[in-house]
């Protein structure tokens, strides 16, 4: 059974290819070789104020902790919020969203001496990882000094936890140091409890918790207007590798009339790669970052701008949810949902598994089995505009329905902050 010191053991093995992973993904992201010492727990940034400190990994988290940022904002207004990020997109989605209201800086890697110069620099009053972020020598260096540390919105999958499981005292040990646990359902409160997790409530999901920016709508409005308001806009969201494909060749064998295709690749760096892949095929393509109007024979757009999901939902009349038609485990469907869409999704969906079928449920969402299955279901909607407009209206009343981890989320650090102080 691998434990602690064996696991740091590890790390400090794994040390030179934690460069050589930088160097690697600076090759089409060179964001990752900026702020390197952040990555070991040296900072210029700092405050007087007490903070609070929440780490959201990438886009995702930090997009999701939107509502949970407002209230801690509105609730302690005398302090300071610090988000830490693992991703460059992650940090600049924050920036994005929150400006210069926050402190944004990188989580260090996780060996001790950087978990110790983060904790010692900015000295949170507490410290909440959203969603499935373990780190075992940062929870025990937030367990030794007595730094409250909560797993927020938290998400265990049935295949992450066969992969949890193989290190049983290392998880247990790491999960046990938590000072609290907020699953977003039963299932993942047993999954967690089964590993060692201790203090487990259910809180339901932050992704639910969303207001469509007023901003994005008025900017999907522009770019209905661009792609064109008669035509019919099919978006395809957050693909992974080897999804534009399949779905490029299931277009391709399909009668879609003047369809206008939208994909919006799910990493940035792999817009070139997803516009070579297209023009390969004999597509017509035209990019969003041309920001012109698309003309009547292009058949793809390929949506390459960052933090403009909502309005590539609100541009369109039906989304696809990527990640899901091969096993990557889908991605968030509530954001389209959130603005009133029809959704279609494949059956790889793990990581939203509850909302998913939730969804599909209340008429949402309807689930397909592979490309050619979603372009047929595609063809049958746009046949049937009754259908769609219920399935939009059956969207927004799902996600209105399951809101409320937010004040939720609160009530809990509100507490978890209430013993801090009286322990001190």
């Amino acid at each position: 059974m691998l434990n602690r010191l064996l696991y740091t053991s590890l790390l400090w093995l794994l040390l030179p290819y934690v460069f050589f992973h930088l160097v690697w993904r600076a090759r089409k992201q060179p964001e990752y070789l900026q702020y390197i010492g952040e990555r070991f727990g040296f900072y210029t940034r700092s405050t007087n104020k007490p903070v609070i400190w929440l780490h959201t990994v990438s886009v995702g988290e930090t997009r999701a902790a939107a509502s949970l940022i407002q209230r801690i904002r509105a609730h302690y207004p005398s302090h300071q919020i610090l988000l830490t990020h693992t991703t460059p997109t992650g940090r600049a989605t924050s920036t994005q969203l929150y400006g210069n209201d926050v402190i944004r800086v990188y989580l260090p890697y996780d060996y001790p001496f950087a978990v110790r110069r983060f904790l010692r620099h900015f000295q949170p009053r507490i410290g909440i990882l959203l969603e499935t972020e373990i780190w075992f020598n940062l929870t025990h260096a937030c367990h030794q000094l007595k730094l409250p540390l909560m797993l927020l919105n938290a998400r265990l999958s049935e295949k992450s936890l066969r992969r949890y499981a193989r290190f049983p005292k290392l998880v247990h040990q790491g999960l046990s140091e938590l000072s609290g646990i907020a699953a977003q359902t039963d299932a993942d409160a047993d999954r967690l409890a089964s590993l060692g997790g201790q203090a487990i409530s259910v809180m339901g999901n932050l992704k639910y918790d969303i207001t469509p920016p007023e901003e994005m709508l008025i900017r999907g409005n522009q770019l209905r207007e661009l792609f064109g308001v008669q035509r019919k806009i099919f978006l395809v969201a957050s693909t992974r590798d080897g999804e534009e494909l399949a779905i490029l060749e299931a277009v391709s064998h399909a009668a879609l009339g003047n369809m206008l295709l939208v994909i919006v690749p799910r990493h940035p760096q792999r817009f070139d790669e997803v516009a070579n892949l297209i023009h390969k095929m004999n597509f017509s393509l035209q990019r969003r970052s041309d920001n012109a109007p698309v003309h009547a024979s292009t058949q793809v757009v390929l949506g390459d701008s960052m933090g403009e999901m909502f309005a590539y939902y609100a541009a369109c009349d039906l989304a696809f949810i990527g990640g899901s038609l091969l096993p990557f485990g889908g991605q968030n469907l509530i954001e389209a949902c959130a603005v009133g869409k029809p959704v279609l999704i494949g059956p790889h969906t793990y990581n939203f598994a509850q909302a998913s079928e939730l969804a599909v449920a209340a008429g949402a969402a309807q689930r397909v089995a592979d490309a050619g299955a979603l372009v047929a279901s595609v063809k049958s909607l746009f046949e049937n505009p009754e259908l769609m407009h219920t399935m939009g209206m059956q969207a927004q009343h799902f996600v209105r329905t399951n809101q409320g981890a937010t004040e939720r989320a609160l009530h809990v650090i509100d507490a978890a902050l209430a013993k801090a102080q009286r322990s001190a």
